[in-house]
């Protein structure tokens, strides 16, 4: 055996390395949301598990809100989601709604006259 058949044997039980966010299976960023909960000195000390968990949050409550403005939009008869539909999908759910509170979704407010 050569010393580059060797080599390329070893290399098989190489493995590559995956991010969290791959790991855990999210389209949300743990590095980034990691970086957010450091930069805002929410507590002394944060768990591995804290930005992962967050990123699971965060991708669960942007689903439901795009499906439920989704179903608005059909509703509706319309064919994209526009931000008032996002906020009356927001409204119209009593969970979100206690959730979301009083919060404003951008060129929603009422015109002014």
């Amino acid at each position: 055996m050569t010393g580059n058949q060797s080599r390329r044997g070893s290399s098989r039980h190489q493995r590559r390395t995956r991010s969290r966010t791959a790991r855990a299976e999210l389209a949300f960023s743990v590095s980034y949301m990691e970086r957010l909960l450091r930069e805002g000195h929410y507590a002394q000390r944060l768990s591995s598990c804290a930005p992962v968990f967050l990123a699971a949050v965060l991708q669960y409550l942007m689903a439901k809100v795009l499906e439920l403005a989704g179903n608005e939009t059909q509703d509706s008869g319309r064919r994209h989601i526009t931000p008032a539909l996002l906020d009356m999908a927001v409204h119209n759910n009593v969970l979100l709604r206690d959730l979301f509170g009083i919060a404003t979704i951008s060129q929603v407010a009422p015109a002014h006259k």
